[in-house]
């Protein structure tokens, strides 16, 4: 939603991170306090636990310092899906107060084995009802969402005279083949929801056919985002020094408009482009974690979280979009990167019941 690689946006043991939490291209530019544990005894730090594209502006994190009397000490703990997992093998003994990143593809898991607590955040009530999940228990909330979707040289398809894909369904034609690289859907966050978005458009019974023709039209699969965006996606600043030779690659929908805010000089144009019918929608949540010793500071975090200061922060530092309610975006989102118009969805529980399955098949399908 996520940043460095990738989301969070990452493996959500899903390793790359968040990208559009994601990108790998900013850092958290205000931390608190240092040091091990999560600030026992010492009531006036409170921890935030997150992967490694957490970013938030020094001034935001000093104002809420400055109102709440918390200083805040961020613990980056890899990867999104390294740092579900982690958080919930030491939920008897938390490393912090707060845990934010996990999203809509592992939020069950992180549910199931009572990763967080019971707390309902003043100005909840201000998110998009389509983010909201776990109603009635309010053991996370909603901070922010993000689009997957196939990303676009368009540079490749002008100089070959080819239109670029704009659904799942033209990536599997003859003129596309040997173009795609995704990430893996057992390694990767965005792997997992490019396949996610497929057995949403394609149904229980019709995604395993629709990736036996991808595999058959030469997709490309490789780890992680910054493998695939960094180095073989042709389009992006990385992958245009590495000799990337991948002119479709996996991303986010936030992907073009970092391309143009991070480039020197700036363009006057994304290099890239989105496959609009190939989006799945990703939301990232944060919940105040079981056992945690500064409960009144995780409460006070989690109400800064979703506050329309923090909310309007976010965008140009993890590449997310908002879910409050009347937050600002930035105009180069505007301008570069909307938000897909009808992103594929899955329910939760959908996903509950069936990612692992899934992810199962599409690795001894695809990988074998």
């Amino acid at each position: 939603m996520s940043t460095t690689s990738s989301a969070g946006r990452a493996g959500r043991k899903f390793t790359a991170v968040v990208a559009v939490t994601g990108l790998g291209l900013v850092a958290l530019s205000a931390c608190g306090s240092s040091g091990s544990g999560s600030g026992a005894g010492d009531e006036k730090t409170v921890t935030l636990v997150s992967h490694d594209s957490f970013a938030a502006s020094k001034s935001v994190i000093e104002e809420f310092e400055k109102e709440s009397g918390y200083k805040v000490r961020v613990l980056k703990d890899g990867d999104a899906g390294q740092a579900v997992n982690k958080a919930i093998l030491t939920k008897d003994n938390p490393q912090g107060d707060v845990f934010f990143g996990v999203d809509n593809t592992l939020l069950s898991r992180a549910l199931d084995n009572g990763l967080f607590q019971p707390y309902e955040a003043k100005g909840a009530d201000k998110v998009a009802e389509e983010y909201r999940a776990d109603q009635g228990k309010h053991r996370v909330t909603p901070i922010d969402s993000g689009d997957i979707c196939v990303n676009y040289d368009k540079a490749y398809f002008t100089e070959h005279e080819l239109d670029p894909p704009k659904s799942f369904a033209d990536l599997t034609k003859p003129k596309y083949k040997n173009l795609l690289v995704t990430e893996n859907a057992a390694t990767s966050s965005p792997g997992l929801g490019f396949l996610l978005g497929t057995a949403a458009a394609y149904g229980d019974g019709g995604w395993e056919g629709y990736w036996k023709k991808l595999r058959a039209n030469g997709v490309k699969v490789v780890d992680g985002w910054e493998q695939a965006y960094n180095e073989e996606f042709s389009g992006s600043a990385g992958g245009r020094k590495a000799g990337g030779d991948r002119p479709l690659v996996v991303s986010y929908a936030s992907s073009p408009p970092a391309e143009v805010i991070y480039a020197d000089p700036k363009p006057k144009t994304a290099p890239t482009g989105v496959a609009d019918g190939t989006c799945f929608r990703q939301t990232e949540y944060a919940g105040l974690l079981s056992n945690a010793e500064n409960t009144a500071g995780g409460k006070a975090l989690i109400d800064f979280l979703v506050s329309k200061k923090f909310q309007e922060d976010m965008p140009l530092n993890m590449f997310v979009y908002p879910v409050v309610d009347g937050a600002k975006v930035p105009g180069e989102f505007t301008a570069y990167g909307p938000q897909a118009e009808d992103p594929a969805t899955l329910a939760p529980a959908k996903i509950a019941d069936n990612r692992d399955q899934w992810v199962k098949s599409w690795t001894s399908l695809v990988l074998k």
